[in-house]
């Protein structure tokens, strides 16, 4: 995730319980959460100038077991001790679902035979969250090498029935198709499952 360092001397509180400004280390205007969370001031536009993260991703050596997608070549390496995981039935669009055992930290997968460009894939993923939480933004968009593969890594934080929902997704396309990997729980509790969810996220292979 991209770090946050306060550039400026002279930090301000923005009106109500917004929180505080503050300036990223490349220049971007975010909010400083009080429950520790952050966002862009203005949410970063999917097809703007995207930046690259330089830190190479690879899966944790815990995830011992592989998941294979059966819609295209995307594989999901999987830490059996951590995670639970069954076909679908929850989201008719997925293929797997995910639960972090004993937590509220869940993960789906989207998988199509469709490749489709990486900057299609992600505005698709955003309209298609508006269409159930017209509050829904962006608030991290980098690309990202994991396991070898360049992809997008999104966050987008909306209200879903009346819940503060935050997703961290990998979006990926080849020759095979599209993958979405996705973790969300609330924006209370994401930080504090974020080590495990990106564990699953960096399990996303091409197989």
């Amino acid at each position: 995730m991209k770090k946050i360092i306060v550039v400026m001397l002279l930090l301000f509180t923005i009106p109500a319980f917004a929180g505080i400004r503050a300036i990223t280390d490349t220049g971007e205007e975010v909010i400083l959460n009080s429950d520790g969370t952050w966002e862009y001031l203005k949410s970063p536009a999917v097809g703007n100038d995207i930046p690259v993260n330089s830190v190479s991703y690879t899966k944790p050596g815990s995830a011992q077991f592989l998941l294979k997608s059966t819609m295209n070549n995307s594989g999901f390496w999987v830490d059996t001790q951590k995670w639970q995981f069954s076909k679908a039935s929850q989201n008719e669009a997925a293929e797997y679902e995910f639960k972090l055992k004993g937590k509220d930290l869940y993960g789906i997968t989207i998988t199509e035979e469709m490749s489709i460009p990486l900057d299609s894939l992600v505005k698709i993923a955003l309209d298609n969250l508006l269409k159930e939480a017209p509050d829904a933004r962006v608030i991290l968009k980098e690309y990202r090498n994991v396991n070898g593969l360049n992809l997008i890594h999104m966050q987008m934080r909306a209200t879903v029935s009346g819940i503060d929902v935050v997703y961290y997704g990998y979006y990926y396309s080849d020759d095979s198709g599209s993958t979405q990997l996705l973790t969300y729980s609330s924006s209370k509790l994401i930080q504090r499952y974020q080590a495990q969810a990106y564990e699953l996220l960096n399990g996303l292979v091409a197989q």
